[in-house]
């Protein structure tokens, strides 16, 4: 065992972006996986790959080392939200400025572009290694493989083995150690719209498409194959419309027509895939603290959080950002050390986006369709022009700037608060563009002062 040896667990995108760092460290790093080796072994996810949504804080992780390049003819431009209503009507809603987006991209190739890069650096990969347990007094891992139990001993071991995370497990067998893991009351499953018989896409490929419907939705999002991965979003039980109730073709051929006609329309395998894919469930996970002697969690494993901001895998990578510049100061000489600096910085931060993803499933399953939120939208977009420095939408605080996400969320609730007086106004629909935007600024600042 060396000190420039680091063993992570997990090789999925935090996993193998984090191996590379370390590799351009000049480190030694091995890479532990219970899947297969996708390339040698392919295996269905079963119906579990949604799209991610690449960010500003995604992108400038990837930025630094060195991929940025390689990542971009895989990923697609969304510029905004397309709101499709229960008539087959569309709106657009604009995510920032002109030509600010996120990114459409497909877990599966990004983490296998990811691996290689890994390997070509020199990353040592392990696939097919359960992590049954680790003791930390003596920083070892044993491992579950084909040919039996296996250990190794790790001088640094960095656990991005995701929400339900082997490295966690043991942690939670230590004194003192909080945890607290939330299941939303919605599942998702996985769908698909396929590219037309012309072979082109069936919808604006650049937007995140939304058929928002009150208590449940549909979302889209484009491929490069010109086909669409869709997540349906419903309450597993209890209500009108929820997986429960879907027991037939019938059943849900009623559902998909009533509530998103225009995408059955273009869903031609939708019986299909709705009762092969499994319904998965959605997970909030808060835990602390995130470090047991040279052992750290990172990513999903230390704060799993609910999709609908798009800042899982932004935020995973801005973990690995944030742990690689304290490495760069402080060296590799106590990975005690760097770890303490590190959750003692971010756990503020992941609190935040954590409590911002499950509010924003409510903006994206109901505000989006009220014409009021619309306007909103709208006012604040023309504050952020006239006032650019002094007023900052709360999603373009979050998706496209480097600001920490407590502050976001701090500076968020107060525009909030704001913006709750202007829209209380009967006639704000007639008078949005008629408003005293200096005023609105004015009253801000006078509560910042309070």
């Amino acid at each position: 065992m060396k000190k420039n040896e680091i063993t992570i667990l997990g090789a999925g995108l935090i996993g193998t972006l984090m191996a590379i760092y370390l590799k351009r460290q000049g480190l030694e790093v091995s890479v532990y996986d219970k899947r297969p080796d996708k390339r040698q072994k392919p295996y269905d996810e079963g119906g579990r790959s949604i799209n991610m949504a690449l960010s500003h804080r995604g992108w400038k992780a990837l930025e630094e080392v060195g991929l940025k390049d390689k990542v971009l003819p895989i990923a697609i431009p969304m510029y905004g939200r397309k709101i499709h209503d229960e008539h087959g009507g569309t709106s657009f809603i604009p995510y920032g400025k002109v030509n600010q987006a996120i990114y459409s991209i497909s877990r599966g190739k990004f983490n296998q572009l990811l691996a290689e890069e890994g390997e070509r650096l020199g990353v040592n990969f392990n696939f097919e290694h359960k992590c049954v347990n680790v003791d930390f007094r003596n920083q070892e891992i044993t491992f579950e493989t084909e040919q039996g139990e296996s250990k190794i001993i790790a001088s640094a071991i960095i656990g991005a083995d995701g929400a339900y995370s082997a490295l966690r497990m043991s942690m939670q067998k230590q004194i003192r150690f909080n945890y607290k893991q939330e299941y939303i009351s919605h599942g998702y499953k996985e769908l698909t719209i396929p590219a037309t018989a012309e072979g082109e896409f069936a919808m604006d490929p650049n937007a995140l498409h939304i058929w928002p419907r009150g208590k449940f939705m549909l979302i889209a999002l484009p491929n490069p194959d010109k086909s669409f991965t869709c997540t349906l979003f419903l309450p597993f039980e209890g209500t009108k419309v929820c997986f429960e109730k879907i027991n037939d073709d019938q059943d849900l051929e009623s559902v998909f027509k009533t509530y998103f006609d225009d995408a059955y329309q273009l869903m031609p395998d939708l019986k299909t895939e709705f009762f092969k894919n499994p319904t998965a469930a959605l997970i909030n996970v808060e835990c602390y603290p995130w470090v047991q002697g040279t052992s750290i969690l990172l990513g999903d494993a230390s704060h799993a959080m609910v999709p609908f901001y798009g800042q899982g895998m932004n935020c995973g990578f801005e973990d690995c950002s944030i742990l690689n510049g304290l490495i760069d100061k402080l060296g590799t000489n106590s990975w005690s050390l760097v770890f303490e600096k590190f959750q003692k910085k971010r756990k503020p931060d992941t609190d935040a986006i954590c409590q911002l993803a499950m509010e924003n499933f409510v903006e994206m399953r109901d505000s989006v369709s009220d014409p009021k939120f619309i306007i909103r939208m709208k006012i604040e977009a023309k504050l952020h022009e006239l006032y650019p420095n002094d007023w900052i939408p709360l999603y373009s605080m979050v998706t496209f700037s480097d600001m920490g996400y407590a502050e976001a969320y701090a500076q968020g609730k107060l525009q909030e608060t704001i913006m709750n007086r202007v829209m209380a106004d009967p006639l704000i629909t007639e008078n949005w563009n008629k408003l005293d935007y200096e005023d609105i600024i004015y009253k801000m600042e006078t509560s910042k002062a309070v």
